[in-house]
């Protein structure tokens, strides 16, 4: 993005809730135009009130895994402000905290619908209109657990290590053109994922509240993800869990393995 995303026209999915608002909010702040998408219309509708410019923002609401819709979605941009720029991918959804033997077919679909058809849908469908830009960028969120395998997790954690694989893939084949491929890697980040997901977590009591206040600030992490898109990163890791698991893991697979699965034995056991 040519160093800024002032004056570009900037996708930005899951804009109803958390890191997507906050990327939203603080895009148009940085003087983008933001086209934001979402499911949920009632949480869109909110995250249009709370915009500082919302002459540079239209809404629209998109089931992400939809194909159709999605291929419907860059006429009615381009119909707003002229062109699309870029998107900054963060729709998804997470699954039940189950261990595979237990997860049903419908929540593992349910899944990769968002996550992975989604990503491909948006990614595929918006390619070739970047490409014919003079500048373009697509940011995709992955997760820390596109990397590191998380027990209760590993459907999610799979749909995710797909879209680090299409997003870095891509980032290659885009080499040599004036479409710029980052991919984003999240930690313990402060949104609604769970209720959006249809998701329960088991009460643990004061080690969920630990947690929580470990947390990143969903607009913390998305001027994380904005700096990053800023200055063409290959990739961002979002939050200090996630830079630590990423060296570790790397250093030593195993034993970054064995420590989340630590982690999570207290969370599965009371699933």
């Amino acid at each position: 993005m040519a160093g800024r995303v002032q004056g570009k026209n900037i996708v930005v999915t899951g804009a109803g809730s958390g890191m997507g608002r906050e990327v939203t909010l603080e895009a148009l702040r940085r003087g983008a135009n933001v086209a934001a998408v979402d499911l949920n219309e009632a949480t869109l509708t909110e995250t249009v009130a709370l915009a500082s410019a919302p002459d540079r923002l239209s809404s629209h609401v998109v089931n992400v895994a939809d194909r159709e819709a999605v291929e419907a979605l860059p006429a009615a941009v381009i119909d707003r402000f002229g062109a699309v720029d870029g998107i900054v991918h963060c729709a998804g959804i997470i699954q039940p905290f189950v261990r595979l033997k237990d997860l049903e077919y419908a929540a593992i679909e349910r899944v990769f619908n968002v996550n992975w058809w989604g990503t491909l849908y948006l990614t595929k469908t918006l390619l070739p209109l970047l490409l014919a830009r003079p500048e373009g960028h697509i940011v995709n969120v992955s997760s820390m657990g596109g990397f590191l395998p998380v027990p209760g997790q590993t459907i999610y954690g799979a749909s995710k290590a797909a879209v680090k694989l299409l997003t870095e893939g891509l980032h290659s084949e885009c080499a040599g053109t004036k479409v710029r491929v980052t991919v984003v890697f999240p930690g313990a980040v402060a949104t609604n994922i769970t209720t959006n997901s249809g998701v329960a977590i088991p009460d643990m009591g004061v080690r969920m509240e630990e947690a929580a206040r470990r947390t990143l600030a969903a607009d913390k992490a998305a001027r994380l993800i904005l700096d990053g898109m800023e200055r063409d990163a290959y990739r961002v890791m979002v939050g200090s869990d996630a830079k630590l698991m990423d060296r570790l893991y790397r250093l030593h697979p195993s034993r970054a393995a064995r420590f989340i699965a630590n982690q999570m034995k207290d969370l599965l056991a009371t699933a």
